[in-house]
């Protein structure tokens, strides 16, 4: 009895390893049998490609409060593990699985994937025939055979929102961005091949499949008397990316690359902000090389996507406008708010309510409502009536004492454009000549520290940055300033949710001439011609040193604080730019460890947010300090104070 109990447990234990073997090692130079399957978990085994550069499988989700895992493709030799892949089908919400969902390769049905309870979350559908085997492969492709070795299924012929070399877009196929950077729903931006050969970019009216007007096209259709329409778009080996047309010439879309595409991985992604770029990363790194974008579709996103029946680029009432990278930021101008405010991109609501009935105090327009003056700023598709010829003061009474008015845009010297709301493809273009008059009410405004477009005329900002930067170097200099991110990280929470929030420093417009650039603080005090003499002259000074000589710790704290506003941005470029090494220049220790002070940057950022609801909690800070999670790209901590 004793030797029979032994050899079931055995056998039992046995069968089991057999079970986690199968599960790891299914493969045999990519190649997975039936009835393999994987678990959601942390650290969960993948289907790997032979070389290990690409795997298949699940990936959690930054999302504390609920354990949701995602089943997709990533590179996997990068630190960053980016998704170019993932289970979507027809759904135009990404399948997550919670924890002990599996997926299983099967004969009839091929992959299939269901979640705890047994119920199916996802198929990999339609199949042809009869699976045998799959492969991960070493392009990113993972492909479901049939007995006589044909394809099945293959991810390259369902693609969510990445291309990869090798990879084709066939007619009718298209990219699908995702709601957000973390949100892979898929979004409002799409990039389509049509059966008439022309290869588009559109926006797409959610929840329907509806597509505005193409903020850009080949025109390779026979309807625009192209030579040849464009069959296939192709992603070759080499990272070139090109429209081949019917009669086999190409119509070029990247330019040629001139290194070494073997030393590269390469990626052309339709981004959640519908910018079509094309990204390298190379193989072999450091740690601190990530994915650098060498060529993009459109220049101008801002300008090139106004349509006619929808918001365009941003949300309604929203601005469209480029930062440096050329990629578009949408802000809501003065007196209104974001109408969701976890979506930076989304609509904006006026923070006021403009009737026609008028005051119930028999107040007039003048003593209800005021202006607020963007430059270069139109909304062009909102016109409701124009005036012409027409001083600007006639425009602003005009407007005042229409009701119907939200907006008067005065341009060209007598032109007045009066508009109504909701204001759409809102867009900053130098090329306008012009201004907004965007009409709010008074009183019901919040001041200067939601102002999200700063104005060169208003005396606020125009405060001495320069000894601001003196004061900056001189209480926050040298290592203090990895201190200040390792404290920020663990403190700055506490403070910025259970206290009142400091007022942001509006930059002026020689600050903004520079983008406050990436600068070590040995550069900051070379540039001053000697800090220390400096930082007793101007009016900012002058405060700074009263306050120091009378112990004055009220002036002194808010001396500070506005020198950590000027650090906070700088900290932020310097995250974005990739030069972090800026920030520890002499810390050693930090300087060895790069991607642990990455992390404490990337938590500190969080944790400052101007915005209260995107601060994490303490108990996600403890776990991303950890590495228990994994840290999601920060955005701009002070949107309201950008200028790109």
């Amino acid at each position: 009895m004793a030797l029979a109990l032994q050899v079931i447990f055995f056998s039992t234990l046995f069968s089991n390893y057999l079970q986690t073997f199968s599960a790891v090692n299914a493969q045999s130079g990519g190649n997975i049998n039936t009835g393999a399957s994987l678990t959601a978990a942390e650290n969960s085994p993948s289907w790997l490609s032979p070389s290990g550069e690409f795997a298949f499988g699940f990936r959690k989700l930054n999302n504390v409060d609920r354990e949701l895992f995602l089943l997709s493709i990533w590179y996997d030799k990068i630190p960053e593990k980016t998704i170019v892949w993932w289970a979507s089908g027809d759904s135009p919400t990404a399948p997550t699985a919670p924890r002990e969902s599996k997926v299983e390769l099967t004969a009839n049905s091929g992959l299939v994937l269901t979640n705890p309870q047994g119920d199916e979350l996802w198929r990999s559908d339609p199949i042809i025939g009869t699976v045998a085997r799959a492969s991960m492969n070493d392009s990113g492709n993972f492909v479901l055979f049939s007995s006589n070795s044909m394809k099945a299924w293959q991810s390259f012929e369902n693609p969510t929102d990445t291309m990869l070399p090798t990879q084709t877009l066939e007619s009718g196929w298209m990219l699908s961005s995702r709601q957000s950077e973390t949100n892979l729903s898929k979004g409002r931006f799409r990039m389509r091949l049509r059966t008439d050969g022309n290869l588009v970019l559109t926006t797409i009216n959610l929840p329907t499949d509806y597509a505005n007007e193409p903020y850009y096209e080949t025109k390779t259709n026979l309807n625009n008397n192209s030579s040849s329409p464009g069959s296939r778009v192709v992603f070759n080996q080499s990272g070139y990316l090109y429209l081949q047309l019917r009669n086999d010439q190409r119509f070029t879309l990247t330019p040629r690359v001139n290194f070494a595409a073997s030393n590269f991985y390469y990626r052309a992604t339709m981004n959640f902000d519908g910018v079509f770029i094309q990204y390298q990363h190379p193989k072999t790194s450091s740690g601190n090389e990530g994915w650098t974008a060498f060529w993009s579709l459109p220049d101008d996103i801002c300008r090139a996507s106004s349509v006619t029946a929808s918001s365009g680029t941003c949300g309604y009432n929203s601005v469209c406008r480029l930062n440096g990278e050329r990629r578009p930021t949408c802000q809501c101008p003065r007196g209104y708010s974001l109408l969701d405010p976890n979506d930076q991109y989304g609509s904006c609501k006026p923070d006021f309510t403009q009737t026609c009935e008028g005051d119930e105090q028999g107040r007039s327009p003048e003593d209800l409502y005021d202006y607020e003056e963007l430059a270069n700023t139109d909304w062009p598709t909102s016109d409701y009536q124009l005036l012409t010829p027409f001083t600007e003061e006639g425009c602003r009474q005009s407007c005042l004492h229409d009701c119907m008015c939200a907006v008067a845009i005065f341009r060209a010297g007598d032109m007045c454009w009066k508009k109504k709301l909701p204001l759409s493809n809102g867009r900053v273009d130098t090329n306008i000549n012009g201004k907004a008059l965007i009409k709010i009410r008074k009183g019901k405004v919040p001041p200067n520290p939601s102002d999200r477009f700063p104005n060169p005329d208003n005396e606020e900002r125009r405060k001495d940055q320069k000894n601001l930067i003196l004061v900056g170097s001189v209480l926050l200099g040298g290592s203090v300033v990895f201190n200040f991110i390792l404290l920020g990280a663990v403190c700055l929470c506490f403070f910025f949710v259970y206290r009142k929030k400091y007022k942001p420093i509006p930059r002026n417009d020689s600050v903004a001439e520079t983008n406050l650039r990436c600068f070590t603080f040995k550069e900051l005090q070379e540039a001053t011609n000697g800090f220390k003499e400096e930082l007793g002259k101007g009016a900012f000074g002058t405060v700074y040193k009263g306050a120091l000589n009378q112990k004055d710790s009220t002036t002194l704290i808010a001396v500070k604080k506005e020198a950590e506003a000027l650090l906070t941005d700088w900290v932020y470029d310097c995250y974005c730019e990739g030069v972090l090494d800026a920030l520890v220049e002499f810390d050693k220790e930090a300087l060895n460890d790069l991607k642990k002070v990455e992390r404490i940057v990337m938590v500190a950022i969080w944790c400052i947010q101007e915005d209260p609801s995107l601060r994490p909690t303490m108990r996600k800070v403890t776990q991303m300090l950890e590495g228990v999670v994994e840290v999601p790209v920060p955005p701009c901590p002070c949107p309201f104070n950008a200028t790109n």
